[in-house]
């Protein structure tokens, strides 16, 4: 509870010890003992002292208001309410409702004070979840580490990060080994393994080593300037039930004072009743109308909703896109990167015969030594012995299927079966399903390397997962091979696959989706943020997977999971369900019970005590509703 909080707490109090001790003074008859017949004035004064001291703020909040051309609001219901209360006992005729009166404001504010600390909390709880901005970097000057702002370090500059701290800026290691804690980012507790050359990125802890890091971008440019700059945005991305019910509130609280002037002032002029009579009853109207439960419940439940999904890793743009999750029924993935782990690794060498699997895997190296092609990796790093470039001449791509290189006065093509045919040469395809290339030495076959993507630990899961949670199919799209497509869709589980699509056709398939799609039912895409951003964008929701470091994904995705995981997915979805289920749990409670007292109000039955608990009741069970959000148990 910050400082303004605790100054508000101490006022209602003070205004609460005043007012049941004004109520026990007059029940047990020492007011009138000491004031005679001027009792209930004095019992007026006292309950206006506690009302005046409780609800001064909200008196004024009106009256600027009003001067505004802007009054309907829960402060003008209030204050005209509780006045109009303390106005009866200029009826002799009527019991006077001070302390109804006062009682309605103390109550109204002990709402407020605790919507504020629910509003409060809520912020806290992802602020501390999110509070990944380091306060300074560590520069080494003249042997000595000197701290400055993140903002000073230039990029290129080499930072020094030591056990216990946050890697201010995105960086490469050039000297230290450490574990890196990435549970900020991915609300993972596994800690990662780093070394010299690993890419490291703002707002991990560094848990055991002294890291030297070259930074890669300014700081303004980090992931952790842009995580911070997305949450702090989620909240202008309004979903259509939040922004109904702020549109709502403005429609529906002039109608009820119009409708609460009518009910104290049409029935005693058509004969109907005495005048205290329907003044109490439009009064009691105007309490219980107040629509404070709606107007501050259901953008908390969003609020939270986005803050529980932050915790495990997920990071939603807007609580417009967290209704669209909820609907979501169909989920298209790109296959390499979101559902494989998106890095080839060798995964079988068959030479042909008299030929020794090593002096294979030896030339498809060298062949490939120049290259920077994801496979040539591969290839090179299977390879355990030494590359000596010396010995390697007229290395180039063949035409985008392969490369050619003389090693050691040998030519050495390795390349694809469109590249064999090109050649002329003899070769045989294999059993295993992967990438296969085909190795020719001086002319002749010599075999055959095969390279697969590995499919994700948790792929199958995901697969599981969301159609568990009501999502009718999971659709592939992959530029890869057919057999390579099919592979994957059997292993994990995929309902429908497509194959060796350009990224223009991703985008023309999911446009066919989605004219599929039923009306009111969502079509979410997942990709790595950075080849799909096209698909991303089109799609009713993009996801982009893993997206620590990726600029491209922050920018593209309505929704972004900050590890490799796509099971986040499906707990993506989950969050988002349960968060929408809460919305209109809100809603339909404090609209049912209002609506219940507001009719009893018409009719004379409820009182003022009643109408207490219609606003301030209600609004107090549903923050506590909406406060489930920040919490969901995934």
């Amino acid at each position: 509870m910050n400082k303004k909080q605790r100054k508000w707490r101490n006022r209602i109090l003070i205004a609460i010890a005043i007012f049941f001790a004004t109520m026990i003074a007059e029940k047990t008859g020492i007011i009138e003992a000491a004031f005679g017949a001027s009792a209930v004035y004095a019992a007026f004064a006292l309950y206006v002292v506690a009302f005046l001291i409780a609800g001064y703020d909200v008196l004024l909040k009106a009256w600027n208001n009003i001067r505004r051309g802007d009054p309907f609001d829960e402060a003008f219901l209030m204050t005209v309410a509780t006045i109009g209360a303390f106005a009866t006992i200029l009826f002799p005729e009527t019991e006077p409702q001070s302390a109804e009166g006062c009682a309605v404001m103390l109550f109204y504010q002990v709402g407020e004070l605790f919507q504020s600390y629910a509003v409060g909390k809520s912020r806290k709880s992802i602020a501390d979840m999110m509070d990944i901005a380091p306060d300074y970097a560590n520069i080494e000057q003249a042997g000595e580490l000197i701290e400055v702002d993140p903002d000073e370090v230039a990029v290129g500059d080499v930072i020094v990060v030591k056990p216990g701290e946050r890697i201010p800026i995105d960086g490469v290691v050039i000297e230290g080994v450490s574990q890196l804690d990435t549970a900020a980012l991915t609300g993972e507790s596994v800690p990662r393994h780093v070394e010299p050359g690993a890419a490291v990125i703002s707002g991990c802890i560094n848990m055991t080593g002294l890291l030297h890091v070259r930074t890669t971008k300014p700081f303004g440019e980090s992931t952790v300037s842009r995580i911070l700059e997305l949450v702090e945005n989620a909240s202008e991305k309004k979903a259509k039930t939040e922004s109904f019910i702020t549109r709502f509130a403005r429609v529906y609280t002039p109608i009820v004072t119009i409708s609460a002037v009518v009910l104290a002032v049409v029935p005693p002029l058509l004969g109907w009743g005495p005048w205290t009579d329907w003044l109490l009853r439009g009064l009691t109207f105007l309490v219980v109308s107040c629509p404070c439960a709606l107007v501050i419940s259901v953008p908390l439940s969003f609020f939270g909703g986005i803050g529980g999904a932050s915790r495990a890793g997920i990071l939603v743009k807007g609580s417009n896109y967290l209704e669209l999750l909820s609907k979501v029924d169909t989920v298209v993935f790109d296959k390499t990167g979101t559902l494989t782990s998106g890095t080839f690794s060798v995964v079988a060498v068959h030479p042909e015969a008299g030929i020794d699997p090593d002096y294979l895997l030896s030339m498809a190296a060298h062949a490939e030594a120049f290259s920077d092609h994801p496979i040539a990796i591969s290839v090179r790093t299977a390879y355990t012995g030494e590359i000596d470039r010396a010995c390697i001449a007229e290395a180039r791509e063949e035409s985008g299927h392969g490369v050619s290189a003389r090693v050691n006065e040998h030519v050495v093509v390795v390349g694809n079966d469109k590249l064999m045919r090109e050649r002329g040469t003899a070769w045989h395809d294999c059993e295993l399903t992967g990438t296969i290339l085909h190795v020719t030495v001086d002319g002749a076959y010599a075999g055959h390397i095969v390279i697969a993507d590995a499919v994700k630990d948790d792929a199958a899961e995901t697969i599981r997962s969301l159609h568990a949670a009501g999502v009718t199919r999971c659709i592939m799209l992959t530029g890869d091979r057919e057999d390579v497509a099919r592979s994957v869709a059997e292993k994990i589980g995929i309902d429908e696959f497509h194959a060796q699509l350009l990224p223009e056709d991703k985008v023309a398939r999911v446009e066919q989706l989605l004219a599929r799609e039923a009306d009111g039912a969502k079509l979410a895409f997942a990709g790595d943020g950075i080849n799909d951003a096209p698909v991303l964008m089109r799609a009713d929701v993009g996801i982009a997977m893993g997206a620590m470091g990726s600029d491209a994904a922050i920018e593209a995705a309505d929704v972004v999971l900050m590890d490799d995981k796509p099971s986040k997915i499906a707990k993506a979805m989950r969050i988002a369900r349960k968060t929408m289920a809460i919305v209109w749990q809100n809603i339909i409670f404090a609209i049912g019970v209002k609506v219940l007292i507001l009719v009893l109000a018409a009719l004379g039955i409820a009182n003022m005590w009643l109408a207490v608990f219609g606003d301030v009741g209600v609004a107090m069970i549903a923050i506590l509703n909406a406060m489930r959000c920040m919490h969901i148990d995934e």
